[in-house]
């Protein structure tokens, strides 16, 4: 069995949800991270995204995972589990 210790490759869960910003002055309204938070399992994530979304104060929610390469210390890109309510496109992600 391998130890994900030694493992050159950690995945992190992430739920992350988004507050609207009120309008600035060129009348539009946008969209910044309220929580951001880890969990173990992708199921946990996303169960997670799935309650956060219901509630009245969140815009939406992201549930993703990404691959961190513990030796250089990059992160790949979101794989999204799930995206919830209004979410910011991917590239301003």
């Amino acid at each position: 069995m391998t130890n994900p210790e030694l493992s050159p490759e950690k995945t992190h869960y992430i739920c992350q949800t988004y507050v609207e910003t009120k309008a600035e002055r060129n009348g539009q309204s946008g969209l910044k991270i309220a929580k951001q938070l880890e969990y173990s399992t992708a199921s946990e994530a996303q169960n997670r995204a799935e309650r956060e979304a219901l509630s009245k104060d969140c815009a939406g929610a992201d549930a993703y995972m990404v691959t961190e390469d513990r030796s250089s210390g990059e992160v790949g890109d979101p794989s999204f589990l799930v995206r919830l309510g209004t979410v910011p496109e991917f590239d301003e992600f």
